[in-house]
């Protein structure tokens, strides 16, 4: 069944800075996301009234979703997290899954 990541990152002030996200993106090489198993799609921008920088997947199975977490993208949070500006690099304030009822493509 079919699955959403969403996560979520408070807007710091003015700051609408995508560098850090982008550093990811270009490491990923998904900016076309064809080779990223079980992605059905992804988006990423500002949610200027809820004040947070959102990021949803959607997923063909969540095991999917979490074997692309594990494997392909925490490696590379590892890797980037200590070369970021202190305080540039905050964890989101909401993460979660869950089922979807129904996708149209």
């Amino acid at each position: 069944m079919a699955a959403v990541f969403i996560q979520e990152f408070p807007i710091d002030g003015d700051d609408r800075s995508t560098a850090n996200y982008d550093s990811v993106a270009q490491r990923l090489g998904a900016s076309g996301g064809g080779d990223i198993d079980g992605l059905i799609v992804h988006t990423a921008g500002f949610d200027e009234d809820a004040g947070v920088f959102r990021i949803m997947d959607v997923w063909e199975s969540r095991a999917q979703g979490e074997r692309f977490l594990t494997e392909r993208l925490q490696p590379i949070l590892d890797e980037l997290m200590p070369q970021m500006p202190e305080g540039s690099a905050t964890p989101p304030e909401r993460e979660a899954w869950y089922e979807l009822h129904d996708v149209i493509t």
